[in-house]
């Protein structure tokens, strides 16, 4: 399930005595993907270290996982502040030991129309969401490569390929990680190093986020049906931590169906989202003008890792699994390629 350098032996009077457990680093560990990621690496087996902002949400989700009986470590840290994100990795190497794997899964956003999201706002989405992966990320990198081992998984999403309405803030900053990611993963290759980063590609997600993101619409928002456990996440994420020689794992058939469909018919995306993509984010309950947001600080109680979609939400996902199999890549490539190009042509052709 882990990359073979992950557990490194101890050694006493040149005999291996004990292999320690794998350390993780998570970001935005307190709620949605990364709570029910945090759990998912437990019950492998590996220690987990916990980053976000929420000492609550943290000291939750570090009960969850300390019931798996691995250690557990909680480090509060704002990931767009690059010194809270090093200080926060330090503090975990120097409990738990060499960190093997780091997730960098949080994130924030403001659900609005573009010319409605204040400049401050747009930065501090692109600060959290884009620049907490970079910072992250050279946190990771600062210690893994000098150790010649290490393992980075970023959490993208669809929407870093295609754009959606409401939420440009989040796209352009998904956009930007995966630019991001694909450039430092030739650098490692280039110097030779066993050090590798993926990313994971998730469809929308049953989370709290669309219960605290900000915004600004009479409605309160809801995820893009279809709509996907955050557990399924959590699986591809440590499923890809364990795989380093793979660059990139889309989950979902509707993920593939979007990236795809978005290649091959761009224009024709463009229309159907412009047709649809509105609607399908509102639901038909009116917005609470006093609701909490999380953009600047912490709601104040825990979130946990579910939504309030749990009725909606798929708990399975079939072509996940055929992706987490390099023989059957081509053949769910090509299913999800016919899916996506047809549910788009669909949807353009027949207009009501």
């Amino acid at each position: 399930m882990f990359p073979e350098n992950a557990e490194v032996a101890e050694v006493t009077d040149g005999a291996p005595v004990s292999r320690r457990r794998p350390v993780v680093a998570i970001t935005g560990a307190t709620a949605g993907v990364g709570r029910a990621t945090a759990r998912a690496f437990a019950k492998q087996g590996a220690d987990v270290a916990l980053i976000a902002r929420d000492p609550e949400g943290l000291e939750n989700a570090a009960a969850e996982a300390a019931l798996s009986g691995v250690d557990v470590v909680v480090a509060p840290a704002d990931v767009a502040d690059a010194e809270e994100v090093e200080e926060a990795a330090s503090m975990i190497e120097g409990q738990l030991g060499p960190i093997d794997i780091w997730v960098n899964n949080a994130m924030t956003a403001v659900f609005a129309p573009f010319l409605k999201v204040t400049a401050q706002e747009y930065e501090r989405v692109t600060e959290v969401t884009y620049l907490g992966t970079v910072n992250g990320t050279r946190a990771a990198l600062s210690r893994m490569v000098p150790r010649n081992r290490g393992r980075v998984v970023q959490v993208g999403s669809a929407l870093a390929y295609h754009g959606i309405p409401l939420q440009s803030a989040y796209c352009g900053s998904k956009h930007a990680i995966k630019g991001f990611t694909d450039s430092v993963r030739v650098e490692l290759m280039h110097e030779g190093s066993k050090v590798s980063v993926g990313m994971v590609q998730l469809p929308a997600m049953n989370t709290p986020q669309f219960r605290i993101v900000r915004s600004r619409m009479r409605e309160k928002p809801m995820p893009v049906p279809p709509i996907y456990a955050p557990e399924i996440a959590a699986r591809a994420i440590v499923w890809m931590a364990g795989h380093p020689r793979r660059r990139e794992l889309w989950v979902g058939g509707i993920t593939g169906a979007a990236i795809l469909a978005g290649r091959v018919a761009p224009g024709l995306m463009d229309r159907y989202l412009a047709r649809t993509a509105v609607d399908s984010q509102l639901t038909d309950q009116p917005a609470d003008p006093g609701a909490e947001d999380n953009l600047w600080q912490p709601v104040g109680s825990d979130q946990g890792a579910h939504g309030d979609f749990d009725e909606m939400e798929h708990v399975h996902s079939p072509l996940t699994d055929l992706a987490m199999h390099r023989t059957a890549t081509l053949t769910a490539t090509a299913a999800v390629a016919a899916a996506g190009v047809g549910a788009v042509a669909y949807g353009i052709t027949h207009r009501r």
